[in-house]
């Protein structure tokens, strides 16, 4: 299996719906993907039709000490996938403890799912630095950058390449990282100028394909669905195909 860690240096650049829309158009593709919410924020699942009130997931299947395919869900949209699950706060509190304290978390519980090696597995992640994140960097082959075009984003950075760079330094299995734009405006100046230090500052990390700031994203959240399936003519559908098609040109994503 090939796994692809999605992940922010801040919160609201929409890392969550390129997840959920990159997975979409990969399973277009004809790959075998696979979902994983690791963001306690448990938003992931609204994208593939999981009714809001469905509180089962990850999180309670480990306080359980279950098996994780007994909520591995198979969407509508070629789609398996984990969500992460309500919790209580205690509870939550209980399983990160569980996290922290097994460095190979991840992996057993991926493992014990009996994916093919021809599986793709994207990984959501909360924004910033977390116990998830340092066990997703660790058995991750790709890492997938998020970013918005403006100076927060920008400046963000240098901390999270030094954290990918700390989980990853050593690891020959580890494919490399890359920079994607989401939420692109080319009519504001602001947009335009933050896409052009992008370019310039991380050369062949930062996809050149940009993900547009588009309406029918939202639209197709709220029907909960990939925009692929909701608008397959809308400028962020195209967007993301170019995207999947040059994660597979550089990566090898799809044997």
């Amino acid at each position: 299996m090939r796994i692809v860690a999605v992940i922010s240096p801040k919160g609201g650049v929409g890392k969550t719906t390129v997840t959920a829309n990159l997975a979409a158009s990969l399973a277009r593709m004809g790959a075998k993907v696979v979902v994983l919410d690791l963001d306690p924020q448990n938003a992931l699942r609204l994208h593939f039709g999981i009714p809001y009130e469905d509180a089962s997931g990850i999180a309670i299947r480990n306080l359980a000490d279950d098996r994780w395919s007994h909520v591995l869900y198979q969407s509508t949209y070629g789609v398996d996938f984990l969500p992460y699950g309500t919790v209580e706060e205690d509870q939550r509190a209980v399983f990160e403890d569980a996290v922290r304290g097994n460095p190979d978390w991840l992996l057993s519980h991926l493992q014990n799912l009996f994916l093919g090696p021809e599986t793709i597995v994207l990984i959501d992640t909360p924004p910033g630095p977390s116990i998830y994140l340092q066990q997703v960097l660790s058995v991750a082959h790709i890492g997938l950058v998020v970013l918005k075009p403006d100076a927060a984003s920008y400046s963000t950075i240098p901390s999270i390449e030094s954290l990918i760079q700390y989980y990853t330094a050593g690891r020959k299995d580890f494919l490399g990282y890359c920079y994607v734009l989401n939420q692109m405006d080319a009519s504001r100046q602001l947009c335009r100028d933050v896409h052009g230090m992008l370019r310039t500052t991380l050369g062949d990390k930062f996809v050149p394909s940009t993900i547009h700031k588009d309406e029918a994203v939202s639209e197709a959240l709220a029907c909960q669905m990939p925009v692929s399936y909701y608008a397959q003519h809308s400028s962020a559908t195209h967007d993301v195909q170019q995207l999947a098609a040059w994660l597979q040109e550089n990566f090898g994503l799809i044997d």
